[in-house]
């Protein structure tokens, strides 16, 4: 692979535990023993674009002046990446709570700090204006996640990973080239595409009585605002769909889960470097999703 990949996103230390079960509301469960590693959505993916070989890969951030932003930028020049779009803030740097069960299913919450404050400035704009693939998430502003996609160039493609999930206004919808989101996500979004009916809608949120949709009516329900979805499966692989072509499942390596965190994260990451290599679409989610 070659081309040269720009992810715009958020990077947090994690502090993982393991846990034989999810707490329930108000429950106190004696874990295992913490571990604290380099994380956040931007960071692993761009992590992942480096680490997959041939894609020229920045990382455009925002960290504390503190031992975690440390931490994390030895995690992001150890693969690779090029850090010096990575600005220092006086917010602490961005902080994730993870507890993993015996199966490898983690629950997570985010404490965003510097990630807030990611923005796009002129050394950044003019990168973002040299690459083939600018990937994003949603752990930082939206109006950063506009500025990034509005600073690309001609013929390089946009591609958001919506997650977590939000709501997301007219002006990203418009810049979407790529549009990836796993199952949850897909059925958040899909309603706002405006190609479901009513009882689609509402059981596409988990709320009708009906059956939720398929993966491939989530997709075609979003392809009324993007060109192209992927919408990962988990186990189950990956749903590939563009206009005017058929959908193509992907499927999944079949494995025994140890820790699912940053899953999604690698998958984002290569599929990225794969595009910017030249790699078509469901070429470039096959070698993602054994990624």
């Amino acid at each position: 692979m070659s081309g040269t990949v720009v992810v715009v996103g958020s990077a947090n230390v994690d502090l993982v535990v393991d846990v034989p079960r999810h707490p329930g509301p108000g429950e106190t469960v004696l874990g295992g023993r913490l571990r604290r590693s380099p994380g956040g959505k931007g960071a692993n993916q761009a992590v992942a674009a480096a680490r997959a070989g041939g894609a020229d890969t920045w990382f455009l951030g925002a960290l504390g002046r503190d031992g975690a932003a440390d931490l994390l930028l030895e995690s992001l020049t150890g693969a690779g990446v090029h850090e010096d779009l990575v600005a220092l803030s006086d917010e602490a740097t961005g902080t994730a709570l993870i507890w993993i069960t015996d199966d490898g299913e983690n629950a997570i919450i985010v404490a965003p700090g510097a990630n807030s404050e990611v923005a796009v400035d002129d050394a950044a704009a003019a990168r973002l204006a040299q690459a083939d693939v600018v990937l994003v998430q949603l752990e930082i502003p939206l109006e950063t996640v506009v500025a990034a996609a509005r600073a690309r160039r001609d013929g390089a493609r946009f591609v958001l990973n919506a997650a977590p999930s939000r709501e997301l206004p007219p002006e990203v919808w418009a810049e979407l080239d790529l549009l990836v989101v796993n199952e949850h996500e897909a059925r958040d979004l899909a309603p706002a595409a405006g190609a479901l009916g009513s009882n689609d809608a509402a059981a596409a949120a988990g709320t009708g009585e009906r059956a939720a949709v398929g993966p491939e009516d989530l997709a075609t329900a979003l392809l009324e605002k993007v060109p192209a979805v992927v919408i990962t499966l988990g186990g189950d692989g990956a749903l590939v769909a563009e206009r005017g072509a058929d959908p193509v499942t992907v499927p999944a390596p079949k494995v025994t889960a140890v820790d699912t965190t940053g899953a999604g994260d690698t998958f984002c990451g290569v599929l990225a470097a794969a595009l910017a290599g030249g790699a078509g679409l469901a070429d470039a989610a096959r070698l993602a999703s054994a990624a």
